[in-house]
């Protein structure tokens, strides 16, 4: 087995986010209401990337809901809005959390979902609870290869269209449009490789089913069971589900286990997978670099820690190292 690389902060425990007491009293007062009984404890959720309120909620006679809030001018309550309405339209076989009601109060957008009883999976994987993550998504790819009209009706982007546009950062690189940032130090002689199988990749990603569009282990609850739920339904896209696949397994290579025996179910088209290890590669390092971030201090060890592995396995499959 390979060595273990593991994130410098745990995925349990990135987020940054604001107390229940810190809530306004309107926004707190109108929570208990819609719960129909006063709130008695709060679970901060530590993972995730905002700065927003995200807990489970437990009320005086037992009842229990996850909550999430931020205020109206802060991009995350367009998220927030925008997971009620994907995670209300997921078909049945989709192990996630449904939501609800939503509300709007003293500024501030209110999300209120199904709690789930789950923890995030620590790293290193657990086989068999990265084995619960993949069947979780095998079953929700499933339910999704041929999305209803009120899913698409919340505005599915495709992924081919979000690769050309968003995820194309060798290419840039290599047409001096964005520095290099720091990368392993192979990336410099590679350039050209890294950037060629960025550009066939969205000929390869294309498909006509929903993807989950952000499927990494922080996205991903264990429950009591060993079953997985999967969470943060904001950015779904129209895609190939294999897709999905190669950027959960990314923290699978990570931690000494056989991403590419785990693949195989999927089907990927040849090149795929290491055209999928390049775009993400490149796009974690180029997000990493950025400077300190204003949603989590542990945004950009995030995306560094991605993005190495990313680049790591690539180069493991492809012989470069």
């Amino acid at each position: 087995m390979r060595a273990v690389s593991l994130p410098e902060v745990p995925y349990g425990a990135t987020a940054v986010r604001p107390d229940w007491s810190e809530l306004p009293f309107a926004v707190r007062a109108a929570i208990g209401a819609r719960l129909g009984a006063e709130v008695s404890g709060v679970r901060s959720a530590g993972g995730g990337f905002t700065r927003a309120f995200a807990a489970v909620v437990t009320t005086v006679d037992g009842g229990r809901a996850f909550v999430k809030a931020a205020p109206v001018t802060d991009p995350t309550a367009d998220w927030y809005a925008r997971e009620a309405a994907v995670t209300r339209a997921l078909p049945p076989d989709v192990p996630a959390a449904r939501p609800r009601w939503t509300l709007v109060v003293d500024g501030w957008f209110v999300l209120c979902l199904d709690a789930v009883d789950g923890r995030v999976p620590g790293l290193p994987w657990a086989p068999a609870e990265l084995d619960a993550a993949l069947q979780a998504w095998a079953v929700s790819a499933a339910a999704l290869a041929e999305p209803s009209d009120e899913l698409r009706a919340v505005g599915l982007v495709s992924l081919p269209e979000i690769l050309w546009h968003e995820m194309s950062w060798w290419s840039e690189i290599v047409r001096g449009r964005e520095p290099l940032p720091p990368a392993p130090a192979w990336v410099p002689e590679r350039l050209g490789e890294l950037a060629a199988l960025e550009r066939a990749l969205p000929a390869l990603a294309g498909g006509a089913g929903v993807l989950h569009g952000d499927l990494r282990v922080d996205n991903v609850l264990i429950d009591p069971a060993g079953a997985a739920w999967l969470c943060d339904w904001t950015w779904p896209c129209l895609g190939a589900p294999w897709f999905d696949a190669v950027t959960l397994l990314v923290s699978a290579y990570a931690s000494g286990l056989d991403a590419d025996a785990l693949l195989e179910r999927w089907e990927a088209p040849v090149g795929a997978v290491d055209g999928a290890l390049a775009a993400l590669g490149g796009y974690w390092l180029v997000r990493a670099s950025g400077g300190p971030s204003s949603a989590s201090p542990h945004s950009r060890q995030h995306q560094r820690f991605s993005g190495t592995q990313a680049l790591s396995w690539l180069a493991s499959r492809r012989g470069w190292v």
